[in-house]
């Protein structure tokens, strides 16, 4: 599993290193054809998967401490984007999530902690924690693709388009694409909610109120949001702030306290 991430590291890095070049015209045309690049991030996801699978369900069921779900998150994301750019031109996104990616594979593997649930619990509740998942990386991809919006926004607005913004696809596909993966997101982000209604046991405990007040309350932006979109047209720099206000809070829901509770505290 060390050799496997290894690579997958190292793959992702190289990925990310030659799309950056490419971007800046400087990458040799041999190492640079987007579909050789997009295959060799797809091994490196596939190699991620491998190492992330082998240890993410114990004998009683999903690992759930911080550096695993910040590999599995980062998994999921990085799988997601790659997917996506076979059919769009969304492949300079990589340049930040493989990266991040490779960062949160070497940090599990680095890591001897575990937190596996305990055994007996419901179907349901397994189901809201790996949707919870999927709604967070949908939620990361799309902030990934609000900041590179913000750039392009920028450098067009000074009027000096860089290489690395004249090959991004024009400021309304952006922003359209940015729309629907936060529609995908808030979706699935309710869906989540809804389980964890139904098959938490108390969402107001000790331990939890934090997590789902901050939840919650990033769902109100994120939904806000595409209800101004839908009916004031909103766009540029309005959706980019407040889909970086919605994911901070989503973000500290769980990672925030995850951070706290396992790495600070201890328990």
């Amino acid at each position: 599993m060390v050799i496997a991430g290894t690579i997958a590291m190292v793959l992702y890095l190289a990925v990310a290193l030659l799309l950056l070049l490419r971007l800046n015209r400087r990458a040799p045309a041999a190492l640079s054809h987007r579909t050789a690049l997009l295959a060799a991030g797809l091994v490196a996801v596939a190699l991620h998967g491998v190492v992330l699978f082998s240890g993410l369900r114990g004998a009683t069921g999903f690992d759930l401490s911080f550096f695993t779900m910040l590999s599995a998150v980062s998994w999921l994301v990085a799988l997601m984007l790659l997917v996506a750019a076979l059919r769009r031109p969304l492949e300079n996104l990589a340049i930040v999530v493989l990266p991040l990616a490779a960062l949160a594979l070497g940090l599990r593997l680095a890591s001897d902690q575990h937190h596996y649930l305990p055994a007996g619990l419901p179907p349901g509740l397994e189901a809201h924690i790996l949707v919870s998942v999927l709604a967070y990386s949908l939620l990361s991809l799309a902030v990934v693709q609000a900041l590179l919006l913000a750039v392009q926004e920028r450098h067009l607005h000074r009027g000096h388009a860089a290489g690395f913004v004249r090959m991004l696809p024009p400021l309304e596909t952006m922003e359209r694409l940015l729309f629907r993966m936060i529609g995908l997101g808030f979706a699935v982000l309710s869906l989540a909610l809804v389980l964890g209604a139904l098959y938490v046991e108390d969402l107001f405990a000790q331990h939890l109120v934090h997590k789902t007040v901050l939840s919650v309350a990033a769902w109100v932006l994120f939904g806000l949001l595409l209800a101004g979109r839908w009916r004031f047209g909103w766009r540029g720099r309005t959706a980019i702030r407040w889909t970086i206000a919605a994911f901070v809070l989503l973000m500290l829901a769980y990672f925030g306290s995850k951070l706290v509770l396992e790495l600070i505290l201890g328990t």
